[in-house]
C-alpha cells in the first residue's frame, strides 16, 4: 500500500494560512475506477482513497506509517514570502498618526 505525506495548501477561497499548518497521510488507489453503466457515476472498491489522517508534525506522520508498514512519500511544501506591509491599510486608522487624513 502507498502512501504521501504532505502539508495542504491554503485553498483559494483563504487569504490566511489556517488549516495549512497539520500534515497529512493520504492512501493512494490501488484498484482503478469504474464508470457506473446504468447511472454513468464513478466508483471505486478502494475505501482507502477516502481516508485522510492528521499528525501536527511530519515525523508524526513517518512514525505511524513505520509503525503500520506503510510506504510513503513525502512532499515538501514551498515556503510563501509573508505579504507584509508595513504601515499597510491599518495605517488609515491608526491612533499615533502624524497628519490628517486625505486623498
Amino acid at each position: 500500500m502507498r502512501a504521501r505525506i504532505y502539508q495542504p495548501a491554503k485553498t483559494a477561497m483563504q487569504s490566511g494560512t489556517a488549516k495549512t499548518h497539520a500534515w497529512v497521510l493520504e492512501y493512494g488507489q490501488s484498484s482503478a475506477r469504474e464508470v457506473d453503466p446504468l447511472m454513468g457515476w464513478t466508483s471505486s472498491s478502494d475505501t482507502q482513497t477516502q481516508v485522510r489522517l492528521r499528525f501536527e508534525t511530519k515525523e508524526e506522520a513517518l512514525a505511524y506509517a513505520k509503525a503500520k508498514g506503510i510506504e510513503v512519500t513525502v512532499t515538501e511544501p514551498h515556503q510563501r514570502k509573508p505579504v507584509i506591509r508595513p504601515r499597510g491599510y491599518g495605517e488609515n486608522f491608526a491612533t499615533d498618526r502624524k497628519g490628517a487624513w486625505t486623498h
